[in-house]
C-alpha cells in the first residue's frame, strides 16, 4: 500500500485539507506540538479500516460541524485504488472502495483518472473488500508500518511475560488460544458423554438380568392357554349341534310366515276382483243409458250438419268480397302515385319561375350601377400614370439601395459576430456561474444520496435478516417432511400388517382351517381377537394420519411464511438494486465539486472579455470604415427624393380603383344573363298548365278511375253481410255439443259386448281364488302341528354362549398377558444390541476424549505458541541487529532470551525447573546491562531497531511486502549526532520502502529532508503546504 493522494474535511484539527503524495518517497511531517501533524496520519487509518485513536466515531468530527470526509488514494499491485469514508454526527457512516479504470502505469503517462465502484452492499462487506486487497488489518498495520506517538518503548518496557504475550498477539496466536478453548470444550463434552454412557450401560446390564425369568413366564402362559383352547373348540361343538335343531325350527317358522302372508295376499286379491266387478256392472249400466238417448242424439246431429253448410256459404262469399276490396285498393294506390309525380312537376316548374324572376331582379340591380363605373374606370387610369412615373424613379434609386443593403449586411455580420462571441461569453460565464451556483445544491445532493446509501445499508441488514428468517423456515419445512415420510412409512407397515391379518368369509372357514396369526404371539386369531388386533391398527392408523395433517398444515404455514419472506427478499433487492449508481452518483458528484474551484479563474476571464466587446459595439468601433461609406449612399438617395412609401400608396391607389373594370364586366354580362330569362318564363308557365289540366283529368276521366266504380259495383252484387254470417256462426258454435254426444253414442254402441264379457270372466276368477284360500288355509294348520312337536332351543344356546364368551375373554388376558411379556423379551432382545452398540461409542468416546485432550495441550502456551514464537524469535532477532547496527554504529547488539533457569536454593543444578520467559539482553562497547540504563537516544535507537524488525516481520507473516513506514515523533529523545545517525539509518533503509513518512516538532530537523510537509494551526483549522 503506497500512498497517492489525501483529502480532508472536518476531520479532527482539519477543515478542509489536500496532500498529493506523488513523487514523495522520505518526507517529514513538520510543525509545532498539536498543529495537526498525527491527524494526517490517523486519517489514513481511519479511511482504510476506521479506527483511530478517538473515544467515539461523533469525535473525529471537526468541532461546531456535522459531518467528516476522509478520501484517500493508494496504489498497489499496480493499480490505483480509493477509499471514501463518511461520518454523521449522531448517525452512521458510509464507506465507498474505488479502482481507477486505467493502470498505474498509464496514469503516469498523463491518462485521465476515473473511477469505478468495486464496493460491496454494506459497510462491513466493503470493509473486508479493502482488507482482501491490502492484506494487511488495522492491529498488524500499527504494530508493524505505523510506530504510533508515544507508544515506541511500550514493548521494551512490559514485563518478559507480558512482552511474550504482546509478541503472541502481534503474531495473532490468540487463534490457537480459541482452538485450545474448542479442544477443552470437546474434551469436556466427550467427558460427559463417557459417564452417560457408562451409566447406560450398567442400566441395561440391570435389565437383562430379567431374561431367563421372563422365558419361564412366556412358558407357563402358552400352557395355560392351550387348555382354555381345548375347552373352547369342546363347547363349540355342543353349541353347533343345538344350533343345527334350531335352524330346522326357524326353518317351519319361516315357511308358516310365508304361508299366512300368502294367505293376506289371497285375500286381498280376491277383495279387488270383487270391486272390479262392482264397477264393470256400473260401466254396463252408463252404456245401457246412452243408448236409451240414440235417437234424440240423431236428430241434434243432423241440426248441426245444417248449420255447417250454411256457414260454409257465407265463408266462401266472404273469400270474394275480400278479394274485391284488395283490388280496389291496389287500383286506388295507382292512381295516388300517377297524381303525386304530376303535382310533383307543377311544383318543380312553379320553383323555376321564382328563380328566374328572382335572377331577373338582380340582374336589373346591377345594370342600375353603369353611371357609377363609368367614373371609376376615369380615376382608375389617373392613378396608372402617377404609378408609372413613381417606377421609373424606382429603377434609379434600385442599384442603391442595394448597395446601401450590402453595407448594412456587412456591418450586421460584424456587429453579429462581435454579439456571437459576446453571447458565447455570457454564455459560459451564466454556465459556470450556475456551476459555482450548484456548489451549494451538489453539498445537499451529496447529502441526500449519503442518506439514501444509510438507508439502503440499513434495508442490507433487514434483507439479511429476512433471508436468515427464510433459511430457518426453510430447514423446519425440511424436518417436517422428514417427519411426514416417517409417518408415511409407519401407515404402510400398518397397511401391510392389516392386510396379512385379512380375516377369511365364514364358508371359508368351515372349508378351510386355516386362520390370521397374532402379529406378536403368531398364534391363529378368530374373529373376536383378529377384530380386536385390526381396531387396535386402524386406531394407529387414526392417530398418524391425524399427526400428519397437523404435520401438513404446519408445512402448508411455513410455506406461506416462505412465501412472503420471499416476496419481501424480492422487494428489498429491488429497492437495493439502485445502490451501486447511489455510490457512482456519489463518486461524480464528488469529482463535480473538486471542478467547481477550477472554475473560478475562468469565469474572472471572462467577465473582462465581455466588458471589452460591450464596449466596441456601443462605440462602433467594431467597423468605423462601414459606417462612412453608408452615410455618403444617404446622401446620394435624398438628391433622388425616392421615397417607397408614396410608391407604395400610388400602387394602393391604382389597387383601389381595379374594381371599375371588374364592375364593367359584370355590367355586360347582365345584360346577356337579363335576355335569356325573358325568353325561359313564358314556355315554363305553358308547361305549368298543361300538367294542371292533366291532374284534372287524372281524377275523373282515367281508365283507372273507370276500374275503381266496376269494382264497386261487383261488391254491391256479392252481397255479403258480416252480422248474418256471426249469427251463423254463433248457433253453429251452441250445436257443437251434439257433434260429443253422437261420439259417445258410437263408442257406447261398441263397449256394451265388452262390458259384459269382462262381468263373465271376474266371476270365473273369484271362485278361483276362493279354492286358493282353502288350500293356504290348510297348510299353515299342518306347520303349526309341526312347531307344537319341536322345542325351543334358544335359551339353551344363550347360555352356552355365554360360557365360550367368558372364556374367549380369559383367552384374550391370557394373550395380553403373553403378548406383553413377548414384547418386553423382544425389548431386552434390542436392549442387548444396544448394549453391544453403547459399548463401541464408549470406546469411540474415550479414544475423541484422549485426542481432544491432547490437543487442547498442544494448542495451549506452552505447544504450538511457544514452538511457533521460538521459531521466530532468531528472525526477528538478525533483522533487529542489521538495522541497529546501522543506527548505532555497530555499537549496540541485543538478544532474546526465551527460557531461564528457575530459583532453587535446595534443588542441585541438574534438577533446576526451566521457566519460559522472553528477555531481552542489550549489549554494547562495554558489555550487558539493563535496557533502563541506557540514554534516552539509545533506548529509542533499540526500540526503533525492533519495531521496524518486528513491522517486517509482521508485513511478511500478512503476505504483504511492507512498501509504507511511518515513525510519529521519534527525534525528541535523540542528541545531534543520535538525530544524524537516526536520519542516516532512515535514509539508508529507504531502498526498502516506497514511501517514508517521518513525524516531528524538531524545526531544526527541517533541512535534514527534501520534502516537507509543513502543518500550521490556525483559526479556520489546521493548514498544510508541501515544499519540495
Amino acid at each position: 500500500m503506497i500512498p497517492y493522494k489525501l483529502t480532508l474535511k472536518n476531520f479532527l484539527s482539519y477543515r478542509e485539507a489536500s496532500l498529493d503524495f506523488s513523487g514523495l518517497h522520505t518526507a517529514c511531517i513538520c510543525g509545532p506540538n498539536g498543529a495537526g501533524k498525527s491527524s494526517l496520519l490517523e486519517a489514513i487509518a481511519w479511511a482504510i479500516w476506521g479506527s483511530s485513536r478517538a473515544a467515539t466515531e461523533d469525535d473525529i468530527i471537526h468541532l461546531g460541524e456535522t459531518e467528516a470526509q476522509v478520501d484517500f488514494a493508494f496504489i498497489g499491485e499496480g493499480n490505483l485504488y480509493r477509499v471514501i469514508r463518511n461520518r454523521r454526527r449522531g448517525q452512521s457512516g458510509t464507506l465507498d472502495f474505488q479502482v481507477a479504470t486505467q493502470a498505474y502505469n498509464e496514469i503516469q503517462n498523463g491518462a485521465k483518472i476515473e473511477f469505478r465502484a468495486i464496493g460491496e452492499r454494506g459497510m462491513r462487506a466493503t470493509q473486508q473488500k479493502i482488507l482482501d486487497q491490502i492484506k494487511l488489518d488495522y492491529d498488524t498495520f500499527i504494530n508493524s508500518a505505523y510506530l504510533r506517538q508515544g507508544r515506541a518503548d511500550e514493548f521494551m518496557l512490559k514485563r518478559p511475560n507480558e512482552r511474550k504475550e504482546i509478541l503472541a498477539s502481534l503474531l495473532k496466536l490468540n487463534e490457537y488460544d480459541k482452538l485450545a478453548d474448542r479442544a477443552k470444550d470437546l474434551s469436556r463434552e466427550y467427558k460427559g458423554k463417557i459417564e452417560l454412557l457408562q451409566q447406560t450401560i450398567d442400566s441395561i446390564k440391570q435389565q437383562l438380568q430379567q431374561q431367563n425369568e421372563m422365558t419361564q413366564n412366556i412358558a407357563n402362559l402358552e400352557t395355560s392357554l392351550n387348555q382354555l383352547n381345548s375347552q373352547q373348540n369342546t363347547e363349540r361343538e355342543q353349541l353347533q349341534q343345538l344350533q343345527a335343531s334350531q335352524h330346522h325350527r326357524q326353518t317351519w317358522e319361516k315357511l308358516r310366515q310365508g304361508e299366512q302372508q300368502q294367505y293376506q295376499t289371497l285375500s286381498q286379491d280376491y277383495q279387488r276382483l270383487q270391486q272390479d266387478f262392482s264397477t264393470t256392472q256400473q260401466q254396463q249400466q252408463e252404456v245401457e243409458a246412452v243408448l236409451k238417448q240414440a235417437s234424440e242424439i240423431q236428430a241434434g246431429y243432423a241440426r248441426f250438419q245444417t248449420l255447417q253448410a250454411t256457414e260454409e256459404g257465407f265463408s266462401a262469399r266472404f273469400k270474394s268480397y275480400q278479394e274485391a276490396q284488395q283490388n280496389r285498393q291496389e287500383l286506388l294506390e295507382q292512381q295516388r302515385q300517377i297524381l303525386q309525380k304530376i303535382q310533383q312537376k307543377i311544383l318543380n316548374i312553379t320553383v323555376q319561375l321564382e328563380g328566374l324572376s328572382q335572377q331577373e331582379s338582380e340582374q336589373l340591380e346591377v345594370l342600375n350601377q353603369r353611371s357609377e363605373v363609368e367614373a371609376a374606370l376615369i380615376e382608375l387610369q389617373t392613378a396608372r400614370n402617377h404609378l408609372n412615373q413613381l417606377d421609373e424613379l424606382q429603377v434609379k434609386v434600385t442599384p442603391l439601395l442595394q448597395q446601401r443593403q450590402q453595407l448594412q449586411t456587412q456591418l450586421d455580420r460584424a456587429s453579429a459576430s462581435c454579439s456571437a462571441r459576446l453571447e458565447e461569453l455570457l454564455k459560459s460565464i451564466r454556465q459556470l456561474q450556475q456551476n459555482l451556483q450548484t456548489h451549494p445544491e451538489l453539498q445537499r445532493t451529496l447529502q441526500q444520496i449519503n442518506a439514501q446509501i444509510q438507508e439502503l445499508e440499513k434495508k442490507q441488514v433487514y434483507q439479511q435478516r429476512v433471508k436468515e428468517k427464510g433459511l430457518e423456515r426453510h430447514n423446519f419445512m425440511e424436518r417436517l417432511c422428514a417427519r411426514q415420510r416417517d409417518y408415511e412409512a409407519k401407515l404402510a407397515e400398518l397397511d401391510q400388517k392389516i392386510s396379512l391379518l385379512g380375516m377369511p368369509s365364514n364358508g371359508d372357514q368351515e372349508a378351510n382351517s386355516v386362520q390370521p396369526l397374532c402379529p406378536l404371539c403368531d398364534r391363529p386369531l378368530d374373529e373376536h381377537h383378529w377384530g380386536l388386533v385390526v381396531g387396535k391398527h386402524r386406531t394407529q392408523q387414526q392417530e398418524i394420519r391425524d399427526q400428519m395433517w397437523v404435520v401438513n398444515e404446519q408445512l402448508a404455514v411455513a410455506e406461506r411464511e416462505i412465501k412472503g419472506f420471499r416476496e419481501e427478499y424480492r422487494q428489498l433487492d429491488q429497492e437495493l438494486s439502485q445502490y451501486e449508481e447511489y455510490r457512482e452518483q456519489r463518486g461524480q458528484i464528488q469529482a463535480k465539486l473538486e471542478g467547481i474551484e477550477e472554475s473560478q479563474l475562468r469565469f474572472q476571464q471572462l467577465k473582462l472579455e465581455a466588458r471589452e466587446i460591450e464596449r466596441s459595439l456601443q462605440t462602433g468601433e467594431f467597423a468605423a470604415e462601414l459606417y462612412r461609406e453608408q452615410q455618403h449612399l444617404e446622401q446620394q438617395l435624398q438628391q433622388l427624393n425616392y421615397n417607397e412609401q408614396s410608391h407604395v400608396l400610388a400602387r394602393n391607389e391604382e389597387k383601389r380603383w381595379r374594381w371599375a373594370e371588374i364592375k364593367q364586366s359584370q355590367l355586360q354580362s347582365a345584360e346577356s344573363k337579363l335576355a335569356k330569362i325573358q325568353a325561359q318564363k313564358p314556355e315554363l308557365e305553358a308547361k305549368k298548365a298543361a300538367f294542371e289540366e292533366k291532374f284534372t283529368q287524372q281524377q275523373t276521366h282515367s281508365e283507372l278511375q273507370q276500374q275503381i266504380v266496376t269494382l264497386d259495383r261487383s261488391i254491391a252484387e256479392i252481397g255479403y253481410n258480416l252480422e248474418e254470417h256471426n249469427q251463423v256462426r254463433s248457433q253453429l258454435r251452441q250445436a257443437q255439443q251434439w257433434l260429443t254426444r253422437v261420439e259417445k253414442l258410437n263408442s257406447a254402441q261398441k263397449q256394451y259386448p265388452q262390458v259384459q264379457q269382462r262381468l263373465e270372466q271376474l266371476q270365473q276368477l273369484k271362485a278361483s281364488k276362493a279354492q286358493d284360500i282353502k288350500t293356504v288355509e290348510a297348510q299353515i294348520y299342518l306347520l303349526e302341528q309341526k312347531l307344537k312337536e319341536t322345542p325351543d332351543l334358544s335359551e339353551q344356546i344363550q347360555q352356552l354362549e355365554r360360557q365360550i364368551q367368558q372364556r374367549r375373554q380369559q383367552m384374550d388376558q391370557t394373550l395380553g398377558q403373553l403378548g406383553s411379556l413377548k414384547q418386553q423379551q423382544a425389548y431386552l432382545e434390542s436392549l442387548n444390541t444396544q448394549h453391544r452398540e453403547q459399548k463401541q461409542q464408549l470406546e469411540t468416546a474415550r479414544r475423541q476424549y484422549r485426542v481432544y485432550s491432547e490437543l487442547a495441550q498442544a494448542f495451549g502456551k506452552n505447544g504450538i505458541q511457544a514452538l511457533m514464537i521460538e521459531n521466530v524469535l532468531p528472525q526477528l532477532e538478525a533483522e533487529t541487529n542489521q538495522i541497529l547496527s546501522r543506527l548505532s554504529a555497530n555499537q549496540l547488539h541485543i538478544q532474546f532470551i526465551t527460557q531461564r533457569a528457575g530459583r532453587s536454593s535446595k534443588s542441585s543444578k541438574k534438577t533446576a525447573k526451566l521457566i519460559d520467559t522472553l528477555d531481552i539482553l542489550i549489549a554494547d562497547a562495554r558489555g550487558t546491562r539493563p535496557y533502563e540504563t541506557y540514554s534516552g537516544g539509545e533506548a529509542f535507537r533499540i526500540n526503533f531497531a525492533i519495531r521496524l524488525a518486528l513491522a517486517k516481520l509482521l508485513a511478511q507473516r500478512a503476505g504483504t511486502a511492507l512498501q509504507m513506514l511511518i515513525i510519529d515523533e521519534g527525534f525528541g529523545t535523540q542528541d545531534a549526532e543520535g538525530c544524524n545517525r537516526l536520519i542516516a539509518a532512515i535514509n539508508a533503509i529507504s531502498s526498502d520502502f516506497a514511501c517514508i513518512l517521518t513525524v516531528t516538532h524538531m524545526p531544526h530537523l527541517k533541512e535534514a529532508f527534501q520534502a516537507r510537509i509543513e502543518v500550521e494551526k490556525s483559526p479556520t483549522g489546521s493548514q498544510l503546504r508541501l515544499l519540495m
